[in-house]
């Protein structure tokens, strides 16, 4: 299946997909309302409750837009894998940080940043976007540090 086959496959098949699919597929996080799916030999991650998504869509976009400056992103402008990644999994350890939490649940840990004083704005963004800077994927077993 080409590519665009299989984005037009998976926007039909999965309404509600996850923001945070490549922080929960690298294991940076875990999600109670995560559903995965196999679609086309791949494995795909959907939220099961559309006002969650929402939550987690605006928290990401904030993730987006601390970090743009000190990571040096031009605003608009596509993003590579890892650059994601770096903002999907270095913002949720940042936010547990923040939330002095030992859950990795991203679900509960945006529940708990709402109600937080001032919601998901008011976080501790300079906490949240160091954490986004210094966060580094897992290395390949056998390769070399360099």
């Amino acid at each position: 299946m080409d590519e665009a086959a299989f984005r037009r496959h998976r926007t039909q098949t999965i309404s509600l997909p996850c923001v945070f699919q490549g922080a929960l597929q690298a294991r940076g996080a875990e999600c109670e309302l995560m559903a995965q799916r196999l679609l086309a030999e791949r494995e795909v991650v959907a939220c099961t409750k559309a006002p969650a998504r929402i939550n987690c869509e605006t928290l990401l976009k904030l993730f987006h837009e601390r970090a743009t400056f000190p990571l040096h992103l031009k605003p608009g402008a596509p993003l590579t894998h890892a650059i994601e990644l770096r903002l999907q999994c270095g913002g949720l350890l940042g936010l547990q940080k923040a939330l002095a939490s030992t859950n990795v649940d991203v679900h509960q840990m945006v529940q708990q940043a709402q109600i937080s004083d001032g919601g998901l704005a008011e976080l501790p963004w300079s906490q949240i976007v160091d954490s986004i800077k210094a966060w580094q994927p897992r290395r390949r077993a056998g390769t070399k540090p360099t």
